[in-house]
């Protein structure tokens, strides 16, 4: 980045967002990320990880930083996607960040051999951003997914908890 006021937004915005929107070739995808040596990194496309689909190693994506409390749009920049080799320092050190972000791991201290032979761990550094508001709403249709809403409460639950709440 050239402009070190932009370059300090974009930072600090990343590092204190839980996620960012993330746009390779496909729909953004909302992903949870670490902010470590001057990039976002992301792991996943492994069983249990969040999906990756459209960023590729050597090419770029869209990230949209929202703001933490109130979730609105605060910068968006343009990321060049790197894939980190398993076993090298690089590696080694980003995993090491997203492990202690990674939470309910269904495999506990395990999970840093699973991404290594599963998954693909992803460094997205910046390389333009822009703070202007977009056209339009960016609104877009749901990603088709498995979960399911809840079945509507059965009619006796209520009067069973009132009964629980008189003892």
């Amino acid at each position: 980045m050239t402009d070190t006021l932009t370059g300090a937004l974009v930072e600090e915005a990343t590092k204190k967002s839980g996620l960012v929107w993330v746009r390779g070739t496909g729909p953004a995808r909302a992903l949870w990320h670490v902010w470590h040596d001057g990039a976002a990194l992301v792991v996943g496309d492994g069983p249990g990880e969040q999906p990756l689909p459209g960023l590729t190693d050597g090419g770029t994506a869209e990230v949209t930083v929202r703001s933490k409390d109130k979730g609105g749009r605060l910068v968006a920049w343009t990321a060049a996607v790197r894939a980190l080799a398993p076993g090298t320092d690089e590696w080694d050190a980003a995993v090491a960040e997203l492990k202690g972000k990674r939470l309910n791991a269904p495999d506990g201290e395990a999970m840093t051999g699973r991404w290594a032979r599963e998954c693909r761990v992803l460094r997205l550094e910046p390389r333009a951003s822009t703070t202007e508001l977009p056209d339009g709403s960016l609104a877009a249709v749901p990603l088709p997914t498995e979960a399911t809403t809840r079945e509507p409460v059965p009619a006796g639950l209520p009067k069973l908890l009132v009964k629980r709440r008189r003892r």
